[in-house]
């Protein structure tokens, strides 16, 4: 089971431009840990809290939609 709070979505349908913080990464409230590529824009998801990046569910180059779930902080 996943807890949504710690859990990443997508906040629009795009591509994975890039992971920022792969799993392992110790990351604080706010940091990027991948950016999705939508219409020409990159738009950063950021970690909702502090902790380690348990996994990242998607690779660079992955379409992605709005609100799916893409990583989780641990």
């Amino acid at each position: 089971m996943i807890d949504s709070m710690n859990t990443l979505l997508s906040e629009v349908t795009g591509t994975v431009w890039k992971v920022e913080a792969p799993p392992g990464t110790v990351v604080a409230e706010g940091d990027v840990v991948l950016i999705v590529e939508s219409m020409k824009m990159e738009i950063p998801v950021c970690a909702p809290c502090a902790g380690t990046v348990r996994a990242v569910w998607v690779a660079e180059g992955d379409p992605v939609a709005d609100g799916q779930p893409v990583a989780e902080i641990a």
